[in-house]
């Protein structure tokens, strides 16, 4: 029997040719210069914030120069696959904004999952072992490990290569009659003979790169799994994925540098034309004297979701990862740095420090820079997935919530600033509404001031009976000042005398008994606008306790 059927009878009869993905997957119809580009995660565990990173690179890229931004899910790795995962990768995309322009379920260039492309791969494999290009290898785990031993001892490069590559020499019919016998194996890549020599490319971020050349006959296809099914291995599956999808610029971590002349090798033994690649440097920590990679096992802000469930805002995370890709546009406007096109020759080459105070920072400007509108829609499709409670009572207190917003102006105009994420609402004004807030009871709370337990007793009760609510804002001041001067506190001045029972002290002690009662903090938005969005009633129910000497709860 020749070769060629020994090697097609390995695969299944109705196995197509490469020639049918090439017709299938047609050339894109695209304007010059425009990028295709792909983020490729592997569902082995959360989202990492240098995903977000590189998704955000490569979107900015392909859309700013008319081309595609897709997203294809690396599922090769049946092993440590981690159940749900791409579909938390789907929710992440959806909540910060990185939808792709192509990805699952559907799409001109799918399936998008390469579980769901296993045929397509083997007919390359098929070719590559056809040209001999590739070879079937019977080694088991145990035979490597005893390659990797001799290897260490005597100081070798550790590989699949040289006197090691045992199965290289096999024929096709050796081969042939070990695989009818049923006896497991794996495709290995014939890379060329003799001694690797140096190879030249170029990346968009580093510049011209020279490399020693892969010297490795390396695995592309692995061996039957459990179920029968033969998948590729990562260098294998997504040269040809790139090739077939098209895409012409590959956004990934400085990490696989490294493998850099075994994908070009790939490229070549497939006749395929190589992207272009732009290799970024890895998100960094400051820890302690020193710098870090972000690690998903030490630092809770390296994954994704971390940001989703505190509720940063995307725009606010979107313009962060931005100004670690060009620091041009960490200072400008939200607005503004996302409206500017990105560069990799701006990316730098150190890797980027992750800094959750500048972020902060950055959430804080464009939060307050939300009209109250935006920002009560952004809160409540937050809290819909992540405070259901608070969820509850913006729906049921519409009126509260836009308040709650128009108070955080300061009545001027000017922003507060006081919120950095979605998370910290109802902190700042949880106080808004009554299922949130915890009516104050005691007059001996360290909130008052170390005012005496009877003076703030005896304020409350005088509020409760002559409180006004309508008018201007002189007219509602008036009766706390009114309020103040019956019980001898200075307008401006604050002061203790030494009489037995008699205190002096400031109207400001005044406002802060009503504000401690109203928001249950000594800090608070502008306290007229927060008593007219409460509304009488409310007000008089707040201090109520106090005035009472009744419980919270109870009167």
């Amino acid at each position: 029997m020749p070769d060629r059927d020994i090697i097609d009878s390995w695969f299944s009869a109705d196995l197509l040719p490469p020639a049918h993905w090439e017709e299938h997957y047609t050339t894109r119809e695209l304007p010059p210069g425009a990028r295709v580009t792909r983020f490729a995660p592997s569902p082995t565990g959360s989202m990492h914030l240098g995903g977000l990173y590189v998704a955000t690179l490569a979107k900015d890229l392909a859309r700013r120069s008319g081309g595609v931004y897709l997203v294809r899910i690396e599922d090769t790795d049946k092993d440590r696959e981690v159940a749900g995962a791409a579909d938390e990768f789907a929710r992440i995309f959806r909540y910060f904004g990185l939808e792709p322009d192509e990805g699952e379920p559907e799409g001109r260039w799918g399936p998008y999952r390469q579980s769901d492309r296993a045929d397509v791969y083997l007919s390359y494999v098929r070719e590559l072992l056809r040209e001999q290009q590739a070879y079937p290898c019977f080694c088991s785990p145990e035979r490597l490990e005893e390659n990797a031993g001799e290897q260490r001892r005597s100081r070798s490069p550790l590989g699949y290569y040289g006197k090691w590559a045992r199965c290289r020499s096999l024929s096709v019919r050796q081969a042939g009659e070990r695989i009818a016998a049923g006896e497991p194996y794996t495709v290995r890549l014939r890379c060329p003979v003799g001694l690797p020599g140096r190879v030249r490319f170029r990346d968009l971020v580093r510049g011209a790169l020279t490399m020693l050349d892969n010297g490795n006959d390396v695995v592309v296809l692995k061996s039957a799994d459990a179920e029968g099914r033969r998948l590729p291995t990562y260098h294998l599956a997504h040269v040809v994925d790139d090739h077939l999808m098209r895409v012409n610029l590959v956004v990934r971590g400085e990490e696989w540098i490294s493998s850099l002349p075994l994908h070009h090798q790939l490229h070549r033994a497939l006749g395929f034309r190589p992207p272009e690649y732009a290799h970024i440097a890895p998100l960094m920590k400051l820890d302690g004297t020193s710098r870090r990679k972000l690690s998903k096992r030490k630092d809770p802000e390296s994954t994704a979701g971390f940001y989703e469930a505190a509720g940063y805002p995307a725009a606010a995370v979107g313009h962060y990862l931005r100004g670690l890709a060009n620091s041009r546009l960490a200072d400008l406007p939200t607005d503004r740095a996302l409206a500017e096109p990105l560069r990799p020759t701006e990316m730098g080459t150190a890797g980027p420090m992750v800094d959750l105070l500048k972020l902060r920072s950055l959430s804080r400007e464009y939060i307050a820079s939300l009209a109250p509108e935006e920002a009560l829609a952004q809160l409540a499709d937050w809290a819909a997935e992540y405070a259901p409670e608070l969820h509850a009572v913006l729906r049921k207190h519409p009126d509260l919530a836009r308040a709650a917003f128009e108070m955080a102006r300061r009545g001027t105009g000017t922003p507060r600033k006081d919120l950095a994420c979605w998370q910290e609402f109802t902190a700042a004004y949880g106080f808004c509404f009554p299922e949130l807030h915890e009516l104050v009871d005691r007059p001996t709370d360290d909130r008052f001031g170390g005012l005496p337990g009877p003076v703030v007793t005896a304020l409350a009760r005088d509020l409760v009976a002559h409180y006004r609510h309508a008018g201007p804002p002189e007219h509602w001041f008036a009766v706390l000042r009114a309020v103040a001067e019956r019980h001898g506190f200075a307008p401006d001045v604050r002061s203790f005398r030494a009489a037995p029972g008699a205190y002096r002290g400031s109207i400001r002690e005044v406002a802060n008994v009503l504000r401690v009662c109203l928001t249950s903090s000594r800090r608070s938005p502008d306290l007229f606008q927060v008593a007219r969005a409460l509304g009488e009633e409310e007000v008089l129910r707040r201090l109520g306790p106090l005035a009472t000497g009744a419980p919270a709860g109870l009167e």
